[in-house]
């Protein structure tokens, strides 16, 4: 069975009360017989683990982020050899600072 808080509006006091879903919810507290607000907790559990969404994924990214557009891919047959591939040098376009 559930256990639910309640807080009441006379004294002020919080309290929990183990109740089945299908009862009613209190009206007036207890001991003061003051009327009583229903409050929303944290639940008990936390799911922890694999198989949970929020351990499934790394944080921060996204699929749209890592999928690449198709008409972007090239086959494999035009990589060009391994001596080509080389960086040519290109000249520094700053001049160097005349001191």
């Amino acid at each position: 069975m559930p256990l639910y808080e309640y807080k009441c509006r006379s004294c002020g006091k919080t309290f929990e009360v183990i109740q089945r879903f299908s009862d009613e919810p209190l009206a007036t507290h207890p001991e003061c017989g003051g009327l009583v607000d229903k409050l929303l907790s944290a639940p008990a559990f936390h799911l922890k683990g694999t198989g949970w969404y929020a351990t499934d994924y790394p944080k921060g990214t996204a699929k749209t982020e890592t999928a690449a557009p198709a008409t972007e891919s090239k086959p494999a047959t035009e990589s060009k050899p391994s001596t080509e591939s080389k960086p040519e040098s290109k000249p520094d376009p700053k001049p160097s600072p005349v001191t």
